[in-house]
């Protein structure tokens, strides 16, 4: 029997509906928690609107620098892509709210927690994974998977019954959107036919590259074992240093991504996404690896990065696969240090510019000047001769 649910709020129709849903279907309290990951929503209407409708408690907290600082950067050390596009900017902050609904659960003794992700998509999969890792006792209700209101008519209806304010801001955006300080994504509308292409006006933080400044700009990343910590010689915080980035990068149309993914659930899906200072951290990242990475440990990342990127788009964060290719990924960012300049111009990111103390690049050896002995080319003949060897040998086999 469920006494009190920690539900994932965010004031929406959706979950205000289930808010009262709850309390008619289990006759329970309900406490309601909204996370701030730099979505860029005003949450205190959150707020009040959950205390219109009887919530026990509320918490809204403020977690964009453990968002940032505790996932996005972790993930961007892997150089994380999922196949081999998508910047997973949904699916990194799943763990996060899973684990602040189960530590809330447990501060306030609720039994249970509830989230309103459908019965269709990945997100119901990241919030219960993470749900039962870190707490295997926990209950979890998905209301999508239990009640009959599965369509917008029925929860308006169910609202107005149950007296549940809904705002109606003129028109209802044709898209289901989720944003947070890494990226905000667009489905459903138009994007359901995947030759349709997005409109014009559907996109929110960056300029289309048509009308991006047409001179470029410049900037400088300075990072520290593989993390960034200043843009252009300033230091900043982690939540700091990825919104500066989406601003710069938004006017110079950096960013913009259109995909078909698919998803954990076994169905393929058409979204758009807009992730700027995502894009241009990655690009600067391996930039930086480029001249500090040994090759084969470069070559191992490479390899291991899109089974860690699965894992990660799956839900399995707090698996201990994941922390255990965490903990060789962190390992080897100890020497990734230095600064990479960039050119970002009408959409594209281009590296111009590495340097780094712990660089592996050796100008006197790469040189096709004179390298004074450096390195001496005739060892070059026996090196390849030993990795013919075994073709020679099948081919004379061969005849």
């Amino acid at each position: 029997m469920v006494k009190k649910v920690v539900l994932a709020y965010s004031g929406g129709l959706d979950t205000s509906v289930i808010l009262k849903w709850l309390q008619d279907q289990y006759q329970c309290d309900v406490v309601t928690f909204t996370a701030d990951i730099g979505q860029g929503e005003e949450l205190e209407p959150a707020r009040a609107k959950a205390e219109k409708l009887g919530a026990r408690e509320i918490f809204i907290d403020d977690l964009r620098q453990e968002f940032v600082r505790d996932y996005v950067f972790p993930m961007f050390r892997a150089n994380t892509l999922y196949e081999g596009e998508y910047l997973l900017g949904t699916s990194i902050a799943r763990p996060l709210i899973a684990k602040r609904m189960v530590e809330i659960a447990a501060d306030v003794g609720a039994d249970a927690v509830a989230h309103g992700a459908t019965g269709k998509g990945n997100d119901q999969v990241r919030f219960e994974l993470g749900a039962y890792a870190l707490n295997p006792d926990i209950q979890v209700i998905a209301p999508w998977r239990e009640w009959d209101l599965n369509s917008r008519e029925k929860l308006l209806a169910y609202a107005e019954q149950r007296g549940i304010p809904v705002e109606r801001h003129g028109q209802k955006s044709p898209y289901s959107m989720d944003a947070n300080l890494l990226h905000i994504s667009y489905e459903g509308g138009i994007l359901e036919d995947p030759w349709a292409e997005a409109e014009d006006g559907m996109w929110r933080w960056t300029t289309a590259p048509e009308q991006a400044p047409d001179r470029p700009r410049y900037l400088e990343i300075t990072y520290a074992h593989g993390d960034p910590i200043a843009i252009d010689g300033e230091p900043l915080n982690p939540a700091q240093l990825l919104a500066h980035l989406n601003t710069v990068g938004g006017e110079h149309g950096i960013g913009r991504l259109d995909i078909v993914e698919n998803r954990y659930v076994g169905m393929k899906s058409r979204g758009c996404y807009e992730t700027p200072g995502g894009t241009i951290l990655l690009k600067a990242h391996r930039a930086i690896e480029s001249i500090t990475l040994d090759r084969e440990v470069a070559h191992i990342k490479d390899e291991l990065m899109p089974r860690y990127a699965s894992i990660i788009y799956n839900g399995f964060w707090w698996s201990p696969e994941r922390r255990a290719l965490q903990t060789l990924i962190d390992q080897s960012q100890r020497l990734v240090n230095g600064v990479v300049r960039l050119k970002l111009y009408k959409g594209g990111c281009m590296v111009v510019g590495r340097q780094s103390q712990e660089s592996l690049f050796d100008p006197r050896i790469a040189t096709f000047e004179d390298d004074a002995g450096a390195y001496n080319q005739k060892d070059a003949g026996g090196f390849i001769k030993l990795n013919a060897l075994r073709l020679r040998i099948e081919k004379r086999l061969q005849g």
